[in-house]
C-alpha cells in the first residue's frame, strides 16, 4: 500500500508536459543533428507544422505528423500556429456541427492556419484563399 502511495505522490509531483507546436516561416533543409555540418535529410515546405521537441543554441528538433524527428535552425520556426490535413479529405464546416453547411474540402497535407479549439471535438481553421471554418481534430494533425 505504502509503494502505491509512494507512486501517486511521485506522479502527481510531476510538471505537465505541454506541447508545443510551431510552423515552418520558409522552407528549409531538415539536418541529422543540430548543425550545418550535418546530413542533409530533406526540405521541408513553408507553412508546415512541426511539434517542438528539444531546442538547443539556436536548433530546434522537430517532429513532423508522420512522426519523423530531425533538426532545423530555430530561426526558420514561426510563432503561429498551422495545422495539416492528415484525413484523405477534411470537410470545413461553417459551424462546429456536422449538420452544418460545407464551406470547403481541403485535401491531405493541405496546410491551414490554426484560430482556436471549438467544444466538441472541432477546431477553427482558415485556408489561405480567405475561407474560414471548423474542421474535427481528428482530421487534422498539430493540435
Amino acid at each position: 500500500m505504502k509503494r502505491w502511495l509512494f507512486l501517486w505522490v511521485i506522479v502527481l509531483a510531476m510538471p505537465a508536459l505541454a506541447v508545443d507546436y510551431r510552423t515552418v516561416d520558409t522552407a528549409t533543409v531538415l539536418y541529422d543533428g543540430p548543425s550545418l555540418r550535418g546530413n542533409k535529410l530533406f526540405v521541408i515546405r513553408k507553412d508546415t507544422p512541426v511539434e517542438v521537441v528539444v531546442s538547443l543554441e539556436g536548433w530546434v528538433k522537430v517532429r513532423d505528423a508522420e512522426g519523423g524527428l530531425a533538426w532545423i535552425e530555430k530561426k526558420a520556426l514561426a510563432e503561429r500556429r498551422t495545422v495539416i490535413v492528415t484525413a484523405a479529405r477534411a470537410e470545413i464546416r461553417q459551424k462546429p456541427d456536422e449538420s452544418a453547411p460545407l464551406v470547403f474540402e481541403a485535401d491531405r497535407k493541405v496546410s491551414l492556419d490554426y484560430l482556436e479549439t471549438a467544444p466538441g471535438g472541432w477546431v477553427k481553421v482558415h485556408h489561405r484563399d480567405g475561407a474560414s471554418g471548423y474542421v474535427r481534430a481528428n482530421q487534422i494533425w498539430g493540435l
